[in-house]
């Protein structure tokens, strides 16, 4: 039996300084095995050999008992932990391009999209928000509270005694009177 496959036996015995001994004994071994996936699989500029085996130890150890018979098992088993590594590092870096865990906010009026920016666009904003005051002082309410506030439509209900339909018809309503009074 050669000294990999005694480490095997003994780390699959319970002995937690094979482990260390047994990663230690394989760890060139492992190096190469690590420069090859990372060959195979394309390009990875975020993971370099050295990365890779030490997460792929990492992650041995967070299983617990290793169940292998013999070296090539061994070297089978760290070759599918390397390649989990990989898939998630990618996995990771293809999230962050699409904004990883930000949480995507769009707005639900099409008001905004029409709006030019700058200063003299904020007070245009406001006086069209003065004269739907004047005009319907509830749709100025709904608006405010939820343009501005971002209450949910049971809250403006609740908050103006009104029912959720007749705050979705008051909503609908003041974005067409923003919208005409901004363009003119």
């Amino acid at each position: 039996m050669t000294r990999l496959t005694q480490l095997i036996h003994d780390v699959a015995a319970g002995d937690l300084e094979a482990r260390d001994e047994l990663f230690a004994a394989a760890y060139g071994e492992l190096r190469k095995l690590a420069r090859s996936r990372l060959r195979d699989g394309g390009r990875n500029t975020f993971l370099d050999t050295t990365a890779l085996v030490h997460e792929s130890y990492l992650r041995f150890l967070k299983t617990g008992q290793l169940r292998l018979d013999d070296r090539r098992a061994f070297f089978g088993y760290a070759s599918k932990v390397m390649r989990s590594v990989i898939v998630d590092s990618v996995r990771e870096r293809q999230a962050e391009r699409r904004g990883g865990d930000r949480v995507e906010m769009t707005l639900d009026t099409q008001a905004a999209a029409e709006l030019p920016g700058g200063e003299a666009e904020v007070l245009h904003v406001h006086e069209a928000l003065l004269a739907l005051e004047e005009a319907e002082p509830r749709l100025a309410k709904v608006v405010e509270m939820r343009y501005f506030g971002g209450y949910t439509e049971i809250e403006i209900a609740e908050a103006l005694g009104v029912t959720e339909r007749t705050v979705r018809r008051d909503w609908d309503k003041a974005r067409l009177l923003l919208m005409a009074a901004l363009r003119s």
